[in-house]
């Protein structure tokens, strides 16, 4: 039977090919070495570790926790190719020492070489963060450094948000031996920003609609990101409403359709409205809010003259201070407060200028028409000093009305430059009404009306010449002012007050002295009386002159039948002591006799002299009641 036996129907072995495998292998066992990166085959996997034959003379171990995934379970299987690191020829065991992950970092690191080279990108997961940046973990495990200035176009406050989140970046720094690798996600940003502005500034023009993303939000208004290029969206711009903060309508990262409203292609800055879009609410006010209409708002704003009224959005009116109360209030915030719901009227629309004026006190009684029905000019009434100015007081008459003594009103003989000399609040004061403007609303009011003009009737009391009793007020260097009767003053000039050369007054006169006066002369029109001290001195003078001549004459007696002869002082000394001193006991009688005819004598001139000083008196006494 013809046929083959197995072993002739294997061929013999070729000894030459055995001869090039084995010397192959002895090859590759002596290029073999420590820190080598060899591909593997997976021919055993244990339950602490993976046997891998490299092609060496023994295998190789490595631990299985080399092998496990991100879910913690291993991801080898007999027969599978790995690359590994000899870390060492042979162990303790006799095994080749292998690492699966030190084989993938040094891979990684060199297709980082390679991309650092190329300026390729990599990608990369953030997942700490350091000092001055966050930490990147590149695919292999190995570990990156971002600076915080390279994270973003813009510096971000918040870094922590970012980690766990991956991205592509570019490598700006790469030291294999030092094992350092910078990133930076910032240059591609700025690539695609670059990008992106060009094809916006090329369709960009005023009036266009467009769509953007809110980038930053300022105290005056939102950056918005229209692709490549920012624009300012302003405060202002935003609402035909009241808007305090940006932040009370937006966020960061907020989508929102504006409309250009500049657009500078030297400067590439852009000027972005969003109430543009809208109607004008402003457009439809007169329609809206007629004069002396009733109308609801809210209280927005409150300054020191008024409060701002929201009527309707993009819609606000003023509330003046002096139409919130018929009486004064001392400030707006007394009366209304932010956010309170009130009802006003309207007083007044002005379109062009966007301004309504509003009025709260129109809604109350006007305590004016309730004044004008009870008092009239020519009445007397009492009320409290409200207010001081330097040309009057303010007195209240009625519950929001008042009225104004001017200054020149307070006195009919002082003048008076501060009323606050005479006057305080709170005091209690009477006056007359002496005119009453009902246009204006004002009341002006007297207080020297109620009372006699005392220059109506000085002149001829106090007629040039009178002897005045009198009091000093005060002392200046040109003289005197004295008081002649309350509210009446006179000056006594400096060269009226003594025969001596007056060159200061004070130190002849001191404030508060009572001396005679004479009354020089008077000015009715200006209101102006000039005294004299030095007149008086000499008028008392000549009366005692007088006086002493007066009575020599009246003294007389006889000396024997040739006559009578003039009295010596002697003579009036003995008149006027009469019978004081005793007399002499040696002397006649018939010698006594002229002298009791003399004493008689005497008598009757005494009586005759006392008669004309009564007169005198009485003179004086009916020009002092005149007075």
């Amino acid at each position: 039977m013809n046929g083959t036996t197995p072993a002739e129907a294997s061929p013999a072995p070729d000894p030459e090919s055995f001869a090039a495998l084995f010397e192959e292998s002895i090859a590759h066992v002596e290029k073999l070495k420590e820190g080598d990166i060899v591909c593997g085959t997976v021919i055993k996997v244990g339950r602490d570790a993976v046997v891998i034959d490299i092609g060496y003379k023994s295998e190789g171990v490595i631990s299985m926790n080399e092998f496990h995934g991100p879910a913690g379970k291993a991801v080898v299987n007999p027969g599978d190719k790995v690359d590994v690191l000899v870390e060492s020829m042979e162990n303790d065991d006799g095994l080749v020492a292998l690492s699966k992950e030190k084989a993938d970092k040094l891979k990684v690191w060199d297709e980082i070489s390679a991309a650092c080279e190329r300026d390729e990108l990599i990608e990369g997961t953030i997942t700490a963060r350091v000092k001055g940046g966050l930490s990147v973990t590149i695919n292999g495990g190995v570990k990156a450094f971002l600076p915080g200035s390279q994270v973003d176009l813009r510096p971000i406050r918040n870094l922590d948000k970012l980690i766990g989140q991956s991205f592509e970046f570019k490598v700006i720094k790469f030291n294999k031996k030092r094992g350092n690798i910078v990133l930076s996600r910032r240059v591609l940003l700025e690539k695609e920003r670059d990008r992106l502005k060009a094809a916006t500034l090329q369709n960009l023009e005023e009036g266009q609609i467009v769509t953007g993303i809110i980038k930053n939000l300022t105290e005056y208004g939102a950056f918005v990101d229209l692709g490549g290029i920012d624009g300012l969206l302003h405060i202002t711009d935003m609402s035909w409403g009241r808007v305090s903060h940006p932040s009370e309508l937006f966020s960061v990262g907020d989508e929102v359709t504006v409309k250009v409203l500049k657009y500078n292609a030297e400067t590439e800055r852009v000027s972005l409205g969003l109430k543009q879009i809208t109607e004008d609410p402003w457009n439809e006010v007169i329609a809206a809010f007629p004069i002396d209409t009733k109308v609801q708002g809210k209280v927005v704003s409150i300054t020191d003259y008024g409060a701002f009224i929201e009527m309707n959005e993009g819609v606000e009116g003023l509330i003046h201070v002096s139409e919130m109360s018929w009486k004064k209030p001392k400030h707006p915030s007394k009366l209304v407060e932010v956010g309170q719901e009130v009802e006003c009227v309207v007083l007044d629309v002005d379109v062009q200028n966007k301004r309504i004026s509003l009025g709260l006190k129109q809604l109350q009684e006007d305590p004016w028409t309730a004044f004008t029905q009870k008092y009239n000019p020519g009445d007397i009434i009492r009320g409290k000093v409200r207010s001081i100015t330097d040309y009057g007081v303010f007195i209240g008459i009625e519950d929001g009305v008042d009225g104004m003594v001017h200054k020149s009103d307070l006195s009919w003989t002082q003048r008076i430059n501060n009323p606050a000399d005479l006057y305080h609040k709170g005091d209690e004061v009477e006056a007359i009404i002496l005119s009453v403007n009902d246009e204006e609303k004002k009341v002006s009011l007297g207080i020297k009306q109620l009372y006699e003009d005392p220059w109506s009737y000085i002149p001829t009391q106090y007629p040039v010449g009178t002897i005045l009793e009198v009091r000093t007020m005060s002392v200046t260097e040109y003289g005197v002012f004295v008081e002649i009767e309350r509210g009446v003053e006179g000056l006594v000039p400096r060269s009226e007050i003594s025969h001596e050369f007056v060159e200061d007054p004070a130190k002849f006169v001191s404030i508060g002295d009572q001396r005679k006066a004479e009354l020089i002369s008077i000015d009715a029109t200006d209101r102006k009386i000039t005294l004299s001290f030095k007149d008086v001195e000499d008028r008392e003078l000549d009366q005692e002159a007088m006086k002493f001549q007066k009575e020599s004459k009246k003294v007389e007696r006889k000396v024997g039948p040739s006559g009578t002869t003039g009295a010596t002082l002697g003579d009036v000394l003995k008149a006027k002591l009469g019978n004081i001193a005793p007399a002499p006991s040696a002397a006649p009688v018939e010698a006594e006799k002229p002298a009791e005819e003399a004493k008689d004598e005497t008598k009757v001139e005494a009586k005759d002299e006392a008669k004309d000083e009564a007169k005198d008196e009485t003179a004086e006494k009916t020009e002092g009641d005149d007075a």
